[in-house]
């Protein structure tokens, strides 16, 4: 749990600063920051998902996992949740970006390689590796979502550490089930949902990741039955 415990508090951090200090960088600056940091996810994101075996994998896995999240509607669920949260916080009233900031930074910082192989390293070998150089990225990510999202960026580490610290606590019971194979087709799944959240960033078009989140549960069964067919 040491490399999901050390992501949470540079995201806490990271945030705080933004929240102080955020107010020093211009508006025009931050637009084109993040604008920056978007195009950075669509590369991490690409960059991942081509290095999936069986692109039908992916494909059946956002499919199916688009189904379950779509009747369980998990983007609302993270929405309501994010209100809560607001109404709770001391400037919950008057701060209409602490959603948008919960669940943008949310999914940011719990889907993709670095977040699941982490944890998984992290469970399995004992190894922090990957998680402390996800700190990094998360960290000065956090810094520039808070200056213009607000405290919403900073309650996102909630999420981070349940998610995070459960892959990590189940990885040592699945040992026999997250081969390298199915690693690899979950980690390209997450990939085009990286995708998906620097589109969303750039503003080009509103992508519900939230709802296909399940995709990348949904490749850990799909790896081998695709592996036994094809």
């Amino acid at each position: 749990m040491l490399g999901t415990i050390v992501n949470v508090v540079a995201i806490i951090l990271g945030g705080v600063i933004g929240l102080l200090f955020g107010k020093a960088l211009p508006e025009k600056m931050k637009s084109t920051i993040i604008q920056g940091i978007g195009l950075a996810v669509i590369l991490i994101g690409l960059s991942m998902a081509l290095e999936t075996n069986n692109a039908l994998v992916v494909i059946a896995s956002l499919v199916l996992g688009g189904i379950i999240g779509e009747l369980i509607d998990i983007e609302l669920q993270l929405e309501k949740c994010g209100n809560w949260m607001a109404k709770k916080s001391s400037k919950g009233d008057g701060n209409s970006n602490f959603t948008k900031g919960f669940v943008s930074a949310s999914l940011m910082y719990c889907v993709g390689a670095m977040a699941i192989m982490g944890a998984l390293e992290s469970g399995l070998k004992g190894q922090h590796d990957i998680l402390f150089a996800k700190s990094m990225l998360d960290g000065i990510s956090s810094i520039v979502l808070a200056s213009s999202m607000g405290i919403g960026v900073i309650v996102s580490a909630i999420p981070v550490l349940v998610y995070q610290g459960g892959i990590t606590l189940l990885a040592v019971f699945l040992q026999g089930v997250l081969t390298d194979a199915v690693v690899a087709e979950m980690s390209a799944t997450g990939g085009l949902l990286i995708v998906g959240i620097g589109i969303n960033l750039l503003g080009i078009m509103e992508i519900k990741v939230g709802n296909l989140l399940p995709g990348i549960i949904m490749a850990i069964p799909l790896t081998p039955l695709f592996a036994m067919i094809l």
